[in-house]
């Protein structure tokens, strides 16, 4: 487990410029599954056939990360930019990003010794990115309006930890691979007709999945993401959403939706049954794809499977590798049982 997660949070794709991820994706896993085609908003949908045909089950993952988009080209050389998904600007003072994958940019930060007010928070009219350009006619030869900034930053590990950005959620995607290296190199078969979508823009507005299940049409559905763990050290227990090292997060409601309490039930008796470690997502902010699926169609009954995230939707993301396994051996046996739509 784990063989593509590294070479996924290091490849850059924020919401509309998924791309280079999906094409990676694609290279991964386009012989061993039966068809994979990809649709007109950049959806990667990869199919695997079962045993029993009469049912279908779409397994979901949103390629997309959370990042920066330049918004203005200023006199000076600098750039103005604007988040792309959920980017708190407290988490972005002084980072070091990169544009279009090529250009290293530093977003300014007023030195503490000649800053007397600590406690504010800047706003994204005040965030300007610097990457060395002498005026605006300079930045404009290599830099246009509408370039993808993301993080940049390396991927860690440090015994059962890693560090990384886009953890949220290439640990979807990764899961998803692995589900689908288990069923070629063991040579078995899902139980029911089952699709892995592989989804874009999540992160502005839980785009691409409404166009994955009207495409699919599946009984069912299950979202792999990497959610909120909230577990920093400074905050109270009551405060923590999950807890990193408790195993994968089932998640019984968040933003937008209540999950449907049969699928949920099932998978909590599964990962019992299985001993296989799991936790409850105690916070209800943050939504998934989840909350567009069970509005789309007919009403597709859902359930969503998360590795928790400490610090998340920030350039230096924790998950703890175990909590990801758990999510993994949970998928597995969901997949080949065919109880989840029993």
């Amino acid at each position: 487990m784990q063989k593509y997660l590294k070479e996924l949070v290091e490849i850059s794709g924020i919401s509309g410029k998924e791309e280079k991820v999906m094409l990676f994706i694609k290279k991964n896993i386009q012989d061993k599954v039966d068809s994979i085609s990809v649709d007109n908003v950049g959806n990667l949908i990869a199919f695997k056939k079962g045993n029993d045909s009469s049912k279908k089950i779409m397994f979901a993952a949103h390629m997309d990360e959370v990042g920066l988009m330049v918004t203005k080209i200023y006199e000076d050389g600098t750039l103005g930019v604007a988040q792309v998904g959920g980017v708190d600007p407290r988490v972005l003072k002084a980072q070091r990003l990169k544009i279009n994958d090529e250009i290293v940019a530093i977003l300014n930060s007023t030195p503490i010794h000649l800053d007397h007010n600590l406690t504010a928070v800047a706003g994204y009219d005040s965030i300007k990115a610097y990457a060395g350009f002498k005026n605006k006619d300079e930045a404009k030869l290599k830099v246009k309006i509408g370039d993808m900034v993301t993080f940049d930053v390396k991927y860690y590990e440090n015994n059962e930890y890693a560090v990384c950005k886009a953890f949220d959620d290439r640990c979807g995607c990764s899961a998803m691979m692995d589900l689908i290296d288990f069923f070629d190199s063991e040579s078995k078969k899902p139980f029911y007709d089952t699709y892995f979508a592989f989804v874009v823009q999540e992160e502005t507005g839980l785009r691409g999945s409404g166009v994955a299940g009207f495409s699919i049409q599946p009984d069912a559905a299950v979202i792999l993401e990497g959610t909120t763990a909230g577990d920093n050290p400074e905050l109270e227990k009551t405060s923590w959403a999950t807890h990193l090292g408790d195993g994968a997060v089932l998640t019984f409601m968040h933003s937008g939706v209540v999950l449907d309490k049969r699928i949920f039930e099932y998978l909590v008796e599964t990962a019992k049954r299985n001993n296989i470690k799991h936790q409850f997502k105690m916070r209800t902010a943050g939504g998934t794809d989840a909350a567009r699926l069970t509005k789309t169609v007919d009403g597709i009954p859902c359930a969503v499977i998360s590795t928790p995230c400490r610090y998340i939707h920030s350039a230096n993301s924790i998950i703890n590798k175990n909590d990801y396994n758990s999510v993994v051996e949970l998928i597995k046996i969901i997949s080949v049982e065919g109880r989840i739509l029993k």
